[in-house]
């Protein structure tokens, strides 16, 4: 047996493992999807490729296509995801996606974080715009 004969095996049996447990211990993965200026879709599911399948359907059916929405983030186990809402002068924008934060305090710091240089980067607007869960469950500001 070759030594990537092997490799390939442990990393097959990891991963069938990884997705078994996924499925039993009821965990989900999330993922977002971005067509810039165009269309955007989030999804929670039990695994990672099916919350990007989800996520690219709404992504195509809010308007984007096939070859402009993008994945920006997947996240197994979802955990706690926050939607940050960034413009530039001159008015393109875009939405940051960032995912697996263990809390959703930790989650808003994330977007404190990343919008903390906003001026600095040419942003007029920079802000967390929606929570979510692991389950999907979207919370607005403010965040309580």
């Amino acid at each position: 047996m070759t030594a990537r004969f092997r490799l390939l095996t442990l990393l097959f049996i990891t991963c069938s493992t990884m997705a078994a447990h996924a499925q039993e211990d009821g965990r989900k993965a999330i993922a977002y999807v971005q067509a810039p200026e165009m269309s955007s879709g989030q999804c929670a599911a039990k695994d990672t490729a099916s919350a990007i399948d989800c996520a690219m359907k709404q992504c195509i059916d809010g308007g984007g296509t096939e070859e402009d929405c993008l994945v920006n983030a997947t996240c197994y186990p979802g955990n706690w995801s926050v939607d940050i809402f960034m413009m530039a002068d001159g008015g393109p924008h875009w939405h940051q996606f960032s995912c697996g934060w263990q809390t959703k305090e930790l989650a808003i710091k994330a977007a404190d974080l990343a919008c903390s240089t906003a001026a600095e980067n040419g942003l007029v607007e920079c802000s967390a715009v929606q929570l979510i869960d692991e389950d999907g469950k979207v919370t607005e500001p403010p965040f309580n």
